[in-house]
């Protein structure tokens, strides 16, 4: 079973939070739907089948993250990771500084859409941006790749502020926001 995808998955979630809060030596417990971990996994399980493939990964994120452990209820899978891997990450990745400044960004109040673009572009002249026409967001963004950041990224205007949500592209097709 090939855990890559999964490991960097849960390090750049624990990248973005500790641009959000903070660096803090904790234990941590990330939520995924099963489809999401299928297709980090690069697999079609059902939850039981997922949960069994997962039975190596604390082995494999061991050196790193700590022994990161799964469990499941229903379709939804809940990913412990022990104070070692938020050390980890703190002490041994580069900080996302993309997220940062986008973290930066999204936390002043008056912040716009047209600022969101701005910094996108920034960083990706060609990124794609996608004017939304449901209810759940106003914007889509992404980077053309190859680019090092893989997520899309729907933005919100909630009038004085702006909200975001990153997915990986497959999760983003499932939720069918478009």
């Amino acid at each position: 079973m090939n855990y890559q995808n999964l490991e960097q998955n849960i390090i750049d979630v624990i990248k973005e939070e500790q641009a959000k809060l903070g660096y803090r030596l904790e234990e941590i417990r990330l939520y995924y739907p099963l489809s999401s971990v299928n297709h980090l996994l690069n697999t079609t399980g059902s939850a039981e089948e997922t949960l069994q493939s997962l039975a190596d990964f604390g082995a494999f994120t061991a050196d790193r993250l700590g022994v990161v452990t799964a469990s499941c209820r229903k379709e939804r899978f809940c990913f412990y990771i022990p104070e070692q891997g938020s050390r980890y990450v703190h002490e041994h990745t580069q900080p996302d500084e993309f997220i940062g400044e986008l973290i930066a960004l999204v936390g002043k109040h008056g912040t716009t859409l047209e600022q969101i673009r701005e910094l996108f572009r920034s960083r990706q002249p060609e990124a794609h941006m996608e004017v939304m026409d449901g209810d759940e967001f106003d914007l889509l963004i992404y980077f053309e790749q190859p680019f090092p950041d893989p997520y899309y990224y729907c933005f919100k205007n909630e009038g004085l502020h702006v909200i975001y949500h990153r997915f990986l592209p497959a999760d983003y097709k499932d939720f069918s926001f478009e």
